[in-house]
């Protein structure tokens, strides 16, 4: 267990519920936050019951990391097989509130588990939080299901809105979806840890292995999901313009995915090198010059601050954690969304100028340092705080 750094806004403890259906060893940002966020309130003293499918392989045993857990079944996402969805055996779940008597309840994700816990913790009088972590409502479209998009986002709505509120990371999808219907919506940003991702991981060794060892080469850099929903085809687009203007790139991608099979076979000449994690993911970053970033269904998009922490010069649309983080042109480079032939002309103009890239990276670590998990923690007990408290008076 982490030591505890008892808040210094509220004296008194709370157990909480923590309702997910991924978390680590699960590599994606859902996972990541969670994490965190487990870690960041057990270190300001709180006590934590986590609720969670068990994962394939793992073994049938307490996580002595939390206070309490409950593992449920679960089967796994179509196209995603390493995830799954929860299934929320009813009777598991009551005793489970009979048993920890949560004080006030998160639900980081909206399949069987998160619905089935928020019956639950309504039928019990236990205050929620949802979190809003996810566009599925626009991953439709990537699909040929953009029918869909409607449907889905009205269940969404209907799911949150019988919480006590909702989090979002950033203040435009707070104002967005508030325009949507949506009640109560509050922020809960995201922090990086500036010790972990950090320039000084840079390798030499590592860039050799990716035949980026002349001072000419820049190395590259994507993180994340090798799918439709990530806009992943522009990153190939943007690559074959900028190795057009500096033969000598590379493109290095780090992940895994529905169209990792398709994408080594369609470019070949790209490096495929699989999910990362902790160290081994700080010396990809670290090694790079150039991080692409083209997603367009984000809610924040984890990997933006770890790359700037990392000291790489990010290229984004102008959305999520690049709209919150980056002033372009200073720390990063953004552009108007959806603008894939500006998207592509501003990496390679970035590439083709060294001096403007050496201080685009320099001033992405200093923004990067700013980002404190311990400071977004400590706006996520505030709400739980109020929420308890809201409920306390109206009992």
């Amino acid at each position: 267990m982490p030591t505890a750094i008892h808040s210094t806004v509220f004296n008194q403890p709370l157990r909480l519920a923590i309702v997910t259906e991924t978390y680590p060893p699960e590599i994606n940002g859902v996972a990541n936050t969670m994490r965190h966020l487990v870690l960041g309130l057990q270190q300001r003293g709180h006590y934590i019951g986590l609720i969670r499918p068990r994962q394939r392989h793992e073994p049938i045993q307490y996580d002595h990391t939390v206070d309490s857990q409950l593992l449920v079944p679960g089967f796994p996402l179509p196209g995603y097989r390493r995830l799954q969805f929860g299934i929320p055996l009813i009777g598991q779940l009551k005793r489970f509130w009979q048993h920890w008597q949560p004080h006030a309840v998160y639900i980081a994700t909206q399949g069987p588990l998160g619905r089935g816990a928020l019956n639950t913790a309504i039928a019990h009088g236990t205050p929620v939080l949802t979190g809003f972590h996810t566009q599925f409502h626009q991953y439709s479209r990537y699909y040929g299901a953009g029918f869909l998009m409607q449907p889905i986002m009205t269940s969404l709505r209907r799911f949150h809105n019988r919480s006590n509120g909702t989090l979002v990371p950033t203040i435009a999808l707070k104002e967005e979806l508030t325009r949507s219907g949506f009640n109560n919506v509050g922020v809960f940003s995201r922090g990086v840890n500036t010790n972990l991702f950090t320039p000084e991981r840079r390798s030499a060794t590592l860039r050799q292995a990716w035949g980026c060892d002349n001072e000419n080469c820049i190395a590259v850099l994507y993180v994340g999901r090798i799918a439709a929903e990530k806009n992943i085809e522009l990153v190939f687009k943007t690559f074959h313009a900028i190795s057009h203007a500096i033969p000598h790139s590379k493109l290095i991608l780090v992940g895994d995915g529905p169209e990792l099979t398709r994408c080594q076979r369609q470019y070949p000449d790209a490096l495929f090198v699989g999910a990362k994690i902790g160290k081994e993911l700080a010396t990809h970053y670290a090694s790079s010059d150039l991080f692409l970033f083209p997603s367009l269904t984000e809610t924040f998009g984890n990997v933006v601050p770890e790359a700037m922490a990392s000291g790489l010069a990010v290229v984004a649309f102008d959305d999520a954690a690049a709209h919150e983080h980056i002033q372009s042109g200073q720390n990063g480079i953004t552009v108007a969304i959806a603008h894939d032939g500006a998207y592509i002309q501003a990496a390679v103009a970035a590439a083709r100028d060294p001096i403007q890239l050496t201080i685009l990276r320099s001033n992405a670590r200093l923004t990067a340092e700013t980002l404190s998990w311990e400071r977004v923690v400590q706006g996520i007990e505030q709400q739980f705080h109020a929420i308890q408290q809201q409920s306390a008076i109206i009992e």
